[in-house]
C-alpha cells in the first residue's frame, strides 16, 4: 500500500510570525534558551539586526505574531516603541491579529503596557512560574508572588487576555504548594494558563547542579499527582485543557502555538529564532553575538537549515496533533498533505493501541486517559 494519498500539497503561506528578543535581567538556572542577561549595550545592534533581517520579506499578512524571549518586556521603552515600529512596517497585520508578548513581572510598568497596547499587543504571556515565595527563590526567580498576583490585576486593566506560565515539580516543591499556586491562579482574571514540569536540561545550571547531587529532582509520582491535579480542578475555573500543557477559556486557545501545531507555516527571525516557510525549516544562530556579527557582515544569520519531506512534515503534524486533546482526523492529514496517514503510522497506531495510549474511531484518533500522561511516548512514535 502506497504511504503517497495523491499529489503533494503545496506548502502554506504563512500567515504566522516569531520574533525572538533574546535579552533579560539574569538567566534562571533551569533556562535553555537563547537570552542574554546584563547586555543591554548590544539592544541597538540587535533592533537593527532584526530590522535587516525582516527586511527580505515583502511585507507579508499575518494573523498571528509572537513575541518571545528572553523577555522583550525587558527593552526600555524608546527600544521598545522602536521594535514596534519595525514590526508594522515589515508586516501586514490582519483586522484580528492575535499580537502576543511575553513578559515578566518584574518588568511591567504601565507605560510599557500603553506602548504594547498601542502597537496593537493584545495578548500578553506572563512567566509567572510560581506564586510562592520559597519555591520562586529555587527557581532563581526575580518576583513575589503577591507582586505578581498584583501585576495580572495591572496588565489586565489594559490588556484583557491574559496567559500564565506554571512550573511544577520543582526541587522541594509539595503537592500542597502546587495546590495553593494551581488555585491562586485560577482565581486570577486570566485567559489561558500553561503549565509545564521542570525539566533539567543539559549546559543550565540546574544541570549541573543535579550531577553534583545539590537538587534533588521530583520523584515521578509526584510530578504525575501535581499534573492531574491541574487536569482535574482546571475545568471548575472555565479552563479547558485542549493540549497537553495548556488550559485556555473557551475562545482564547492560543492561535500562535495552533498554527504551529498545524504545520501552517511561519517567519520568525533573531538570535535562535526557528522559521518553516515553504517547506524548508531555517534555525539561526543561537549566540546573539554571533547573529548580530552576521547580520551586520552581511552573511546569513541560518545555522541549520533543512528541506522537510511531506512524508516528514505528516510525521509531524501528527506528532504535534495527538497532544490536542481533541486529537487528529486522519483523512483530513492525507488530503491536506498528500499522505497516507494511515499506512504512513500503521506501526505506531497499532502499538499505541494496543497499549491503550490511543483510541480510534474511523480515522480520527486522540489519547487514551492513560495516553495523555505519555503523550510523549506517543508522540516519539509518530515521529519515528
Amino acid at each position: 500500500m502506497a504511504v503517497t494519498s495523491g499529489q503533494p500539497q503545496p506548502w502554506p503561506i504563512p500567515r504566522s510570525a516569531y520574533i525572538h528578543v533574546p535579552f533579560c535581567r539574569h538567566r534562571c538556572g533551569y533556562c535553555n534558551f537563547s537570552v542574554v542577561a546584563d547586555r543591554d549595550d548590544l539592544i541597538t545592534r540587535f533592533l537593527d539586526a532584526i530590522d535587516n533581517e525582516l527586511s527580505i520579506l515583502d511585507r507579508p499578512s499575518i494573523d498571528t505574531l509572537f513575541l518571545g524571549g528572553g523577555t522583550p518586556t525587558h527593552l526600555p521603552i524608546d527600544a521598545l516603541q522602536e521594535l514596534m515600529r519595525i514590526l508594522h512596517r515589515r508586516f501586514r497585520f490582519s483586522e484580528d491579529i492575535e499580537f502576543s508578548s511575553e513578559a515578566n513581572p518584574e518588568d511591567i510598568t504601565e507605560e510599557k503596557l500603553c506602548v504594547l497596547a498601542d502597537a496593537g499587543v493584545n495578548r500578553i504571556s506572563l512567566g509567572v512560574q510560581s506564586f510562592d515565595d520559597q519555591k520562586l527563590s529555587t527557581l532563581q526567580r526575580g518576583h513575589s508572588g503577591d507582586s505578581a498576583q498584583r501585576i495580572i490585576e495591572q496588565v489586565t486593566e489594559v490588556i484583557a487576555n491574559v496567559s500564565i506560565d506554571l512550573i511544577f515539580a520543582a526541587p522541594g516543591e509539595s503537592l500542597e504548594t502546587w495546590q495553593r499556586d494551581v488555585a491562586t491562579a485560577l482565581a486570577l482574571p486570566i485567559q489561558h494558563l500553561s503549565t509545564y514540569a521542570l525539566t533539567f536540561e543539559k549546559g543550565t545550571l540546574f544541570w549541573n547542579q543535579l550531577q553534583r547531587g545539590d537538587l534533588q529532582p521530583a520523584g515521578e509520582s509526584l510530578e504525575l499527582e501535581m499534573y492531574e491535579l491541574v487536569r482535574s480542578v482546571a475545568p471548575a475555573a472555565g479552563m479547558t485543557h485542549y493540549e497537553i500543557s495548556s488550559f485556555a477559556t473557551p475562545t482564547h486557545r492560543c492561535r500562535h502555538n495552533i498554527a504551529y501545531w498545524e504545520g501552517s507555516g511561519w517567519y520568525a527571525a533573531g538570535p535562535g529564532a526557528a522559521r518553516f516557510v515553504n517547506g524548508r525549516r531555517e534555525v539561526n544562530h543561537r549566540s546573539t553575538t554571533a547573529y548580530l556579527r552576521r547580520m551586520e557582515t552581511g552573511q546569513s544569520p541560518t545555522a541549520e537549515s533543512e528541506l522537510v519531506t511531506p512524508q516528514q512534515a505528516a510525521r509531524e503534524r501528527a506528532a504535534f496533533g495527538i497532544r490536542r486533546i481533541d486529537g487528529i482526523d486522519l483523512a483530513d492529514l492525507a488530503q491536506q498533505t498528500g499522505v497516507n496517514m494511515l499506512t504512513l503510522l500503521a506501526d505506531a497506531i497499532e502499538q499505541c493501541e494496543r497499549e491503550d495510549l490511543i483510541v480510534r474511531n474511523g480515522d480520527h484518533i486522540r489519547l487514551t486517559e492513560r495516553g495523555i500522561l505519555f503523550a510523549d511516548t506517543v508522540a516519539s512514535r509518530f515521529l519515528a
